[in-house]
């Protein structure tokens, strides 16, 4: 697994003497060699990692190239960043010479250079001692660009997918009891060991149609083994979505205030809670007393390894226990997962079925089985079931051998990436975006010509998906927008990780590794023993820690002088997030976060911060409503993601020429900005007032990248002039609009060619809209909301919708009539409607068809 960390130094320094050859100097042969001699040592790396448990000189000599390329990682950027400080105003001759003579030796960095080359000459003396063996390695020897090749792009539409193989007597079981006539509020508890699938049937039945009618509202918790009885009762009011209080309102909240709130807001309601992977009784007794038994039908859901937990929760409970999968259903779900790539012939049905066995009906086993041999050439089926069969234990494959095989055979980036994820607490819902941007700023993805970083970064995650590593969790608008880890795929993440020192997470029974690169803070009561590490090598630090109340204020404030330290000693820091509620007082804030010049990605709840050094600031999060863009943001050439609610100062971004997101501003703002500059923008979403909307369609004219347009205007008396200028933005895949249009435009067909998703709320069509939207050649999902249509008569052709998956219908008008011919949306998978009681006649084979969950496709 070190190969993961040095294959990705040795391609840093390639880049390095590429793009910055011209400012090194007589230091480019040096650079070179430690290149091609770390690059060396890969070949080794193998039988080294393969010998070191159990041999401490081995053991020692694989850690020493780890902390070598570190060392080396960190050079490379101090250098870069020097580049970066060079005045533009000399010729590249006399940058180099000022290069060279002011930077590389008055910062020590020759001799840096000289200690690596050094060290590396011992390291490679060792090998020799040890006998290490040499191997090639195709993979890590490979081209970025031949390894995008290897990894499939998934974008998936639709509604919840849960795959329940296996599962269907006891899904159609529980929800029978779910769904019976009792009015008394009682508890069914799902129990088995992990893997066995207990959370995939549970969220099959949260989804399941019929409870979504039959319960007036739904909330889902993870408890995990560690919990704070206020942070979930705040989870569930977030979950239940109670429209009654501001967040900021909750977040002053204490236990007993959202318990009484809870209780309050459920009475005289039907409610459906379930609580996943409950590992003690008294979870859901702390939780009781907020929910009232209103003789309503209220049931509650909870998820178990555990069958005393299962019996005992509460006095009127029904346990379940999860069965593990017969032979044919094993066969079937690991038929669904393997062979997505090719056709099975006798041979490999035989080795299947033999390997299938061994798994024991364990449906995480089976999967991660498949997921394996997807990505396997038939003639390399043999390989893995010869491996299996090493490693039998009471003639059955272990689940940690056969995660760990799934781990072993993916690439070094791919390594990184699933190792990251451990640093996210145990059963959280990981925002795609969010990791997306964190896997850019911590340098895994590498820059191949025609290819965006984030794109990249994306097809990772399908891959570990694909793979069944991760695990979907949930969409916005059809594409996936949360993924989390399973327990056991998070135990292996965090065991692997702390063999390579590659994270540390505060609370851990082990002591502090003061050289950990990357760490997490989950608890409040960690805040200390984070001020204390003295690691100057930290480059991520993340903090998980909920928002407490005031009560527990005291226990995350953090004195200024304790945080002017801690800028100092963790000046190396390339990602901070820190929008949880850490109490800083602005003006210390303000002056001290612009010290640290290395950061890439900062989050912060905070309005106030200089940002004048933040030159390598690549994503800027801040989680406040009231916040002034200030004029230095233009000095970050390398900001790629702005997010936010910027009212004022968006005047300062037109110098930003590589900003891909910008969420969300004010049209007001955004009409006295010049945009030819911001060619790379992807993503933008604006609000404000519809009396300017000329302006900013006038400005769409140069946003030629943009793929994602989110419009919510006021004063709907006004409408669009025209969409014309929207036809320059070819690339547009996900426009929704808020506001008055009255007529679409007549070639919408050829000005949206790549358009997949559509949201029109309070358009006032005046003609019917389904001949030019059923015409739009990749549209994927359709919400059309309240007051969309003006008219009384929609018609839908047979050849209509070819490629719509989804479709949200909001019926404004009482008498509208709607026509759909057979043939029309083949392949729609997901249909609402609302009011429910419409008088609209709908056709049953789309009334039929799965209620998709509508928060997941709100259009704001």
């Amino acid at each position: 697994m070190v190969d993961a960390v040095v294959s990705f130094v040795v391609n840093r320094l390639g880049d390095f003497l590429i793009k910055e050859a011209g400012f090194l100097g007589g230091v480019e042969n040096e650079v070179r060699w430690l290149r091609d001699e770390l690059g060396s040592m890969q070949s080794f790396l193998k039988d080294a990692e393969e010998r070191q448990y159990g041999d401490g000189l081995i053991q020692g000599w694989v850690s020493d190239i780890r902390e070598l390329a570190y060392d080396i990682e960190d050079v490379l950027d101090t250098v870069k960043l020097n580049v970066q400080r060079i005045p533009g105003c000399f010729p590249p001759s006399v940058r180099s010479c000022m290069f060279y003579t002011g930077n590389l030796y008055n910062t020590n960095i020759g001799k840096k250079i000289e200690d690596f080359k050094n060290r590396l000459r011992d390291i490679s003396g060792r090998r020799q001692l040890y006998g290490l063996r040499e191997y090639s390695n195709q993979e890590t020897r490979s081209s970025a660009l031949g390894r995008l090749r290897d990894i499939r792009r998934s974008v998936s539409f639709g509604v919840e997918e849960v795959n329940v193989v296996g599962f269907e007597d006891d899904a159609q079981e529980v929800l029978t009891k779910l769904l019976n006539n009792e009015a008394r509020r009682f508890v069914i508890s799902i129990y088995g060991m992990g893997g066995l699938g207990k959370t995939t049937l549970a969220r099959k039945l949260y989804h399941n149609s019929d409870i979504k009618m039959r319960f007036e509202c739904r909330a889902w918790v993870s408890v995990s083994q560690d919990y704070i009885i206020r942070d979930l009762l705040q989870r569930i009011v977030k979950s239940f979505e109670f429209k009654t209080k501001k967040m900021e309102d909750l977040d002053k909240m204490n236990e007993e205030d959202f318990g009484r709130y809870l209780h309050e807001s459920l009475q005289g309601r039907s409610y459906l809670l379930v609580i996943d992977d409950v590992w003690n009784k008294e979870a859901w007794r702390s939780l009781k007393a907020a929910f009232p038994d209103n003789k309503t039908g209220s049931r509650v859901v909870i998820t178990t390894r555990s069958k005393e937990v299962a019996e005992s929760s509460d006095e009127r409970t029904h346990a379940h226990h999860l069965r593990y999968l017969r032979q044919d259903e094993s066969w079937q779900l690991f038929c669904e997962k393997a062979f997505q790539h090719f056709i099975a012939d006798e041979e490999l049905n035989n080795l299947g079925r033999e390997m299938v066995q061994k798994c024991n009906g364990l449906p995480l086993a089976i999967i991660v089985l498949g997921g394996i041999l997807s990505r396997k050439r038939p003639q390399e089926w043999r390989l893995v079931h010869d491996d299996l069969w090493q490693h039998l234990r009471a003639d059955s494959i272990e689940i940690q051998f056969l995660l760990a095989l799934s781990f072993n055979s993916l690439s070094y980036q791919l390594k990184q990436c699933f190792l990251y994820l451990g640093l996210f607490p145990e059963d959280s819902e990981i925002k795609i975006e969010k990791l997306i941007h964190l896997f850019v700023a911590e340098g895994f993805i590498p820059e191949v010509q025609n290819h965006i970083m984030e794109d990249v970064a994306k097809d990772y995650l399908d891959e570990l998906i694909n793979r069944s590593l991760v695990q979907v969790g949930r969409r916005s608008w059809g594409r996936i927008h949360t993924c989390r880890v399973h327990d056991l795929l998070r135990d292996l993440a965090i065991e692997k990780a702390k063999e390579l020192n590659f994270l540390y997470i505060y609370g851990d029974i082990t002591p502090v590794m003061s050289s950990c690169p990357r760490q997490a803070i989950y608890s409040t009561k960690e805040r200390a023993l984070w001020l204390q590490n003295s690691n100057p090598r930290l480059r991520s630090l993340l903090l998980f820690v909920s928002s407490v109340g005031v009560a527990a204020a005291e226990d995350l404030e953090i004195k200024g002088q304790q945080f002017k330290t801690m800028c100092r000693k963790f000046s190396s820091l390339r990602v901070f997030d820190i929008r949880s509620p850490i109490l800083v007082k602005q003006r210390i804030l303000a002056k001290e976060i612009g010290k640290m010049t290395h950061l890439k990605y900062l989050g912060l709840k905070d309005k106030h911060f200089g940002i004048f050094n933040l030159r390598r600031l690549q994503t800027l999060v801040v989680d406040n409503p009231h916040f002034k863009l200030p004029a230095e943001i233009s000095r970050l050439q390398e900001l790629r993601h702005l997010i936010g609610n910027f009212s004022y100062g968006l005047e300062s971004i037109v110098n930003l020429t590589k900003l891909q997101t910008l969420r969300t501003v004010m049209i007001q703002s955004w009409a006295r900005i010049n945009t030819e500059k911001l060619l790379n923008l992807r993503e933008l979403r604006v609000n404000g007032y519809m009396d300017l909307i000329v302006f900013f369609l006038d400005s769409m004219a140069n946003l030629e990248s943009l793929r994602i347009l989110v419009v919510q205007l006021s004063r709907h008396e006004y409408c669009f002039s025209s969409l014309q200028p929207l036809s320059r933005c070819r690339q547009l895949m996900d426009l929704r609009l808020l506001g008055r249009i009255n007529k679409l435009p007549e070639n919408l067909h050829i000005v949206f060619t790549n358009l997949e998703c559509l949201s029109l709320h309070k358009s006032h069509l005046e003609d019917d809209p389904m001949p030019q939207l059923e015409i739009l050649p990749n549209l994927t999902v359709l919400d059309l909301g309240p007051h969309f249509y003006d008219g009384k008569k929609m018609m839908c052709s047979a050849k209509g919708f070819v490629r719509l998956e989804i479709l949200l219908l909001e019926v404004s008008v009482d008498d509208l009539e709607w026509q759909v011919e057979e043939g029309a949306f083949p392949r729609l998978r997901g249909f609402s409607i609302l009011p429910d009681n419409s008088k609209l006649t709908i056709p049953e084979r789309l009334r039929s068809l799965p209620s998709p969950d509508r928060s997941e496709f709100r259009a704001y």
